[in-house]
């Protein structure tokens, strides 16, 4: 009987989850991945190798999630950063940036979790994905209150279902996939305010992002916690 350990990321074939599943699969876990793409899924796993695994699955579909699940095995920790979403004004009054906005960042993590149940280990580690927009809004208040929900569903989550560990990862503005396959016009602007607007002034980076998910799912002492990965925008 193999005694390594198995994570899941939903959203494993791109952005943080990524990293994240080479830094497991390089200690020697494996990692059950879920992606939108069949493609990219399937060239991802040839890619990481004998230790991964997964199938397609759509996180705003709850009978999508528990397919998914179905097929995994018993699970040491489980990622969620799989979401695509728009963002807006909250005077545009647009369902896309507002309620659609909830149901694939929020409402897709709570039924992940949800779906995830039957899978976890009783000693489990949750890490879900919000943002630092949480603390510090600059307009878009719907993604404001969305990162918000995630944190307090974090803390929720990890009484109702303790001993198994629930975590928020809160981030900022990330040099990632999603940023780089925008216009250069529209990319390096915002990645300046970004740099004016936090301490270690640049961008993180996919990887950094992927040690602090690591912390959060490998620390046994911490949960119900939100972990600002923000180079410090929250605190000016």
């Amino acid at each position: 009987m193999s005694t390594h350990r198995t994570y899941t990321i939903i959203g494993g074939t791109s952005g943080i989850g990524l990293p994240l599943a080479r830094k497991l699969i390089e200690r020697g876990d494996h990692v059950f991945l879920g992606g939108r793409s069949p493609e990219r899924l399937a060239t991802t796993l040839t890619t990481l190798g004998e230790r991964a695994s997964g199938r397609t699955v759509e996180i705003t579909d709850k009978t999508s999630l528990r397919d998914f699940f179905a097929e995994a095995p018993i699970l040491s920790g489980l990622f969620t950063p799989a979401a695509s979403y728009q963002t807006g004004s909250f005077t545009d009054g647009d369902i896309t940036t507002s309620e659609d906005l909830f149901k694939a960042k929020f409402w897709g993590q709570y039924w992940a979790v949800h779906g995830a149940l039957p899978r976890l280990a009783p000693n489990a580690s949750v890490v879900l994905m919000a943002g630092a927009a949480s603390v510090r809004p600059i307009g878009a208040p719907a993604y404001a209150a969305c990162n918000s929900a995630l944190e307090g569903l974090a803390r929720g989550l990890a009484i109702e279902l303790n001993p198994i560990r629930v975590n928020c990862l809160s981030p900022g503005t990330t040099d990632s996939d999603l940023w780089r396959n925008r216009p250069q016009e529209t990319r390096e602007p915002a990645y300046e305010y970004w740099s004016k607007l936090c301490l270690v002034q640049r961008p993180a980076t996919v990887d950094e992002q992927a040690h602090a998910a690591l912390f959060l799912l490998d620390n046994t002492n911490m949960t119900g916690s939100t972990l600002f990965s923000d180079g410090g925008y929250s605190l000016r």
